[in-house]
């Protein structure tokens, strides 16, 4: 069940670039947008390095904002292995960075995000765009393109949050073993 405040850090992986947006409900249970941006690494170090830098990134901005969840895209299988590998080493120390925090951790397929967001798993990157500016009440999407995927993951977390289980629903009585 979700709670008013609720903070949740999305995350939108990447060697070169990692998208993140940290979004809380407030009291109302409205989305607000707290901070989104990007974490870049230089392309001229060494893997291991970019690695780091991705982890203290994700760290510092678990520290400040003291986030509730992590919501990561996961992987895609692009056409090429190598990328496909080094995203995944990148998921890695993302999520290596939330479990050290104690978060709760949420992955997100693409497809579900976009589905999420816009209602369509299919949709357009500037179709995601327009919805989270729409959600938060934005007069402009998140920039750079990165950024929003990353509130886009947060939002897509919040908005599942905020969905009733089947024991919210449930009378209790249904809930006990009949026997």
């Amino acid at each position: 069940m979700s709670v008013s405040g609720e903070v949740v850090l999305g995350i939108d992986p990447g060697t070169a670039v990692t998208g993140y947006g940290v979004v809380r409900r407030d009291p109302r249970g409205v989305p607000q947008l707290i901070e989104c941006g990007v974490i870049r690494t230089k392309a001229d170090q060494p893997l291991a390095r970019r690695l780091r830098d991705i982890h203290d990134g994700v760290h510092e901005l678990i520290t400040r904002h003291q986030p509730h969840t992590l919501a990561v895209e996961s992987v895609f299988y692009a056409r090429n292995v190598r990328t496909t590998v080094v995203l995944g080493h990148a998921r890695g120390v993302i999520l290596l960075a939330g479990e050290q925090a104690g978060l709760r951790i949420a992955e997100y397929p693409p497809a579900e995000i976009k589905k999420a967001i816009t209602g369509r798993g299919a949709a357009t990157k500037e179709q995601v765009q327009y919805m989270v500016a729409q959600l938060l009440r934005l007069k402009t999407p998140p920039q750079p393109a990165d950024a929003a995927d990353g509130v886009a993951a947060a939002l897509c977390a919040l908005l599942s949050a905020s969905l009733p289980s089947l024991s919210d629903s449930t009378p209790p009585s249904l809930l006990r073993r009949r026997g």
